[in-house]
């Protein structure tokens, strides 16, 4: 089970948590996890590329390993990275000391202090730690792309009926998440471009953090 707006009350029991970003303009920011892999990233760039949209892709590490390539392209084509364990480690799972390795390898290898745990799961204990070294950003809105017991209309749908001004969503560029995937984001694009909103990486924006807006790195 799994919400696919997150309620006020949760952002707030988490307010050193990043959920959406404050704006009073027409902005959304997109986010794919579990990337990069050839198989679905470099599409996603060209849906991104087409409507001049930037988003942040939270990395798994070991896929930046094995697709190194990939990866650069990411990068070269002016979007964010993040942080997403070197392993996609379940924290609630996961001893701390050897999570917080995890975590450490992978942002060696992504040069960026933006964090996303998998599952959006964390022990308080790991909480506490990794967020006086990480920028821990969750979302606003889950697209439920991963699912396979809902169609691509409800993920559509769970995506433009929830989605507003300085929303994070979420979406997955892996292969469990790819047929959806390939039916909402272009979708999603340009629904909101139609309707004036733009499309921005965390990056291109101050993230409140503690009630505190910092500058982009």
């Amino acid at each position: 089970m799994y919400l696919v707006k997150t309620p006020q009350f949760i952002q707030n029991l988490f307010p050193n948590f990043t959920w959406r970003i404050p704006t009073q303009d027409k902005e959304l920011f997109l986010t794919f996890d579990d990337g990069p892999i050839p198989e679905v990233t470099p599409w996603v760039l060209d849906q991104l590329r087409a409507f001049q949209a930037k988003a942040t892709f939270f990395c798994v590490g070991d896929n930046i390993r094995k697709h190194q390539e990939v990866f650069q392209q990411v990068k070269a084509e002016g979007h964010s990275v993040g942080n997403h364990t070197y392993n996609h480690l379940n924290g609630w799972a996961s001893d701390n000391i050897p999570y917080f390795h995890n975590v450490r390898h992978a942002a060696n290898l992504t040069d960026s202090d933006l964090f996303r745990p998998p599952y959006g799961r964390l022990k308080p204990k790991q909480a506490q730690f990794l967020q006086r070294h990480y920028r821990i950003v969750m979302w606003d809105v889950l697209s439920g792309d991963f699912d396979p017991n809902i169609s691509d209309e409800q993920c559509l749908n769970n995506v433009l009926n929830n989605a507003s001004d300085g929303s994070i969503i979420v979406f997955h560029d892996s292969l469990k998440a790819k047929d959806k995937l390939e039916y909402v984001l272009p979708r999603v694009l340009k629904h909101f471009s139609e309707k004036g909103y733009t499309f921005q990486s965390l990056r291109e924006h101050s993230l409140a953090i503690q009630g505190t807006n910092l500058r982009t790195a």
